[in-house]
């Protein structure tokens, strides 16, 4: 099931909710507006064949993977405007209760923080109504933007991932980080976006 919005207080317009059929012509216009910014650090296909899919698809797609459980999709709006998605994906239950972290924020809201709330609200919702016990992020060494956001959270690095994804054309290196929820001894990782620096 599609997880329901989180609101950041600190951030009052920035809010995750699922993606839905009625987000396409927004959701193509800040991807296309967006490309060359995101394409260093989009993931793609290495046989150079993209899967072709409608947007209801994708749409359809990520909201069996939530009903499943192994992926929690969000778009992330901001004053009423979709301007970018974070998803825990990947998710493993049994004795892991694990998953991956994605995110992607338009160029134009960067720099204010909402990547870094929006992973945060992510991560809060996997810990508590998803109940996972870990959540990983792997960020491309280049990727400065992203090395903020995991150290601005505190998140603990655990190593590094030769030839990890296929990124822009090529197997692409990635730093790999990582908390559980003993780490936040009872609290939420919202509050050390308000304890930061």
């Amino acid at each position: 099931m599609v997880p329901a919005a989180a609101v950041a207080s600190d951030v009052p317009e920035l809010t995750l909710r699922g993606l839905s059929r009625r987000d396409e012509a927004g959701w193509f216009e800040v991807r296309a507006a967006n490309a060359e910014h995101l394409r260093p650090w989009d993931p793609t296909p290495p046989n150079r064949v993209g899967v072709r899919q409608t947007f209801t698809a994708y749409v359809k797609n990520l909201n069996r993977e939530a009903a499943a459980g192994r992926c929690l999709p969000f778009a992330v709006e901001y004053a009423d405007a979709l301007v970018g998605q974070v998803h825990i994906f990947g998710i493993a239950r049994a004795s892991e209760l694990s998953g991956n972290a994605g995110y992607w924020i338009a160029r134009e809201v960067g720099g204010r923080g909402f990547a870094t709330w929006a992973l945060a609200l992510a991560i809060d919702h996997a810990f508590g109504a998803a109940g996972l016990h870990r959540v990983e992020v792997n960020v491309r060494p280049e990727n400065a933007a992203s090395l903020a956001v995991v150290r601005r959270l505190g998140l603990r690095e655990e190593g590094f991932k030769e030839r990890y994804l296929h990124i822009d054309g090529g197997w692409r290196d990635h730093r790999s980080f990582a908390i559980t929820v003993e780490e936040l001894d009872g609290g939420l990782i919202q509050e050390r976006i308000r304890c930061a620096p």
